[in-house]
């Protein structure tokens, strides 16, 4: 690459960022379902379902921002992702709530599809400036994703206390996102030197793609990916309540903050890291080892359930935390770049907007198993004033520390060093 493309690339490099910070607003469902159950009386199953649905369509526009950045370019894509994603936060304003339904219609259906297709374009268009830093650039990107659920969920959480409304505020983040959409798919370009294949060319499909490299390849990278989310989703999930465990209530704003950093800091830090290694997969080899030996740790010593007063003990059950959360984020943003060494990046975009199904259906497992095992096993007591069940969070730990062990043995066996990285 020319040194002046090689200056370009930076540029295009921090317009992405900004525009995945947009983009990524999807994540602050937390906060952004605040003003909705007592403006509605829903409650906060319906409110997770909502979330769920996104999560799905969002793998789903991935798909479609795929096949739209193809045929009509990422300008075009970028635009439409733009758009649907404004009618979905608009609408979502003009809710009368009369059903739950319409939710769902709005935002989990045309927000979560059009934030899917711009994620999709974002990474296919950016990445394909940094062949040599494709982790870095991976990280970058899915950094500014993670980060927009704390910048721009407590802006609009201030916003939701001001005069604007959480109607008002609802409309206004729309029409962001998808000026920033349209601006981004403006500013941003693909390299002179790269070829689009053209519709009339004889180009594989992805299974085919897929076939190139033995089967079980695919399905072990598909396999690790979806057990690193729901392990952090079941974990995460109870986070805030395992801090109270932990006598640790007055400070669970502060630690959750942190563990938010580490999320965003872990999809930089092991995407960049991977660039220098020769198997990129050795990351997740390295997130799940850590993972099984503070899991373990916390298990043998019951940290979570006598942590209350014990220094050592509360230091380890936030490490765990804190590891799972830059786990969480390293694993998810290493997926796009492993997936081209092994398959190249003529077919990284639809081979992404696949496999991205795995976030879809830890989504669906994640936080479901980890409620389940906390309602069946152990029993509430009061910490600190606050009601919570230590035996239940450490029974969860017993099956996390399962599925890393399998996820560990699924990137020892099945997904292979590929010694000729695709190009």
């Amino acid at each position: 690459m020319h040194t002046q493309n090689l200056n370009k690339r930076w540029f295009y490099l921090a317009v992405g960022v900004v525009t995945m910070l947009f983009a990524g607003v999807l994540y602050a469902w937390s906060i952004l379902k605040s003003p909705l159950g007592g403006e509605f009386g829903w409650g906060a199953s319906e409110l997770a379902l909502n979330f769920t649905l996104a999560m799905s369509f969002f793998c789903m526009g991935g798909l479609l921002g795929a096949r739209l950045s193809k045929a009509l370019g990422h300008k075009v894509a970028l635009a439409c992702a733009g758009i649907l994603s404004a009618l979905g936060f608009g609408l979502t304003a003009s809710l009368s709530g009369s059903s739950v339904w319409m939710l769902y219609l709005t935002y989990g259906v045309l927000a979560g599809a059009g934030i899917g297709i711009a994620y999709n374009v974002l990474i296919a268009t950016v990445s394909q400036w940094f062949p040599d830093k494709k982790g870095l650039c991976s990280g970058c990107l899915m950094m500014g994703f993670g980060a927009s659920a704390l910048v721009l969920g407590n802006v609009a959480n201030t916003l939701f206390q001001s005069d604007l409304g959480w109607r008002n505020t609802y409309i206004l983040l729309g029409g962001l996102i998808c000026a920033v959409l349209i601006l981004g798919g403006l500013l941003l370009k693909k390299p002179d030197d790269w070829h689009e294949p053209q519709g009339g060319e004889d180009k594989p499909s992805i299974m085919a793609v897929i076939k190139t490299r033995p089967i079980t390849n695919y399905i072990g990278i598909w396999l690790m990916f979806y057990i690193n989310i729901t392990c952090g989703l079941a974990l995460l999930s109870q986070e805030k309540a395992i801090v109270k465990c932990l006598g640790l209530a007055s400070v669970v704003g502060i630690i959750s903050t942190l563990s938010a950093v580490f999320n965003a800091g872990g999809r930089l830090a092991f995407s960049a890291w991977a660039d220098k290694l020769k198997d990129r997969n050795t990351i997740y080899k390295l997130i799940f080892v850590i993972s099984i030996v503070l899991t373990a740790l916390v298990i043998v010593t019951g940290g979570i359930a006598n942590g209350a007063g014990n220094g050592l003990l509360i230091a380890l059950v936030l490490a765990l935390i804190m590891m799972v959360n830059a786990g969480y984020g390293g694993g998810f943003s290493n997926v796009p770049t492993l997936l081209s060494d092994h398959y190249g990046m003529g077919s990284i975009s639809a081979l992404h907007g696949i496999t991205l199904s795995a976030w879809a259906f830890a989504g669906l497992s994640g936080n479901q198993l980890a409620t389940w095992i906390v309602s069946n096993f152990g029993e509430e007591v009061e910490i600190a004033g606050n009601v919570v069940n230590p035996t239940g969070y450490q029974m969860v730990l017993y099956v996390t520390i399962v599925l890393y062990i399998v996820a560990l043995l699924l990137s020892m066996f099945f997904v292979r060093p590929n010694k000729e990285k695709a190009d």
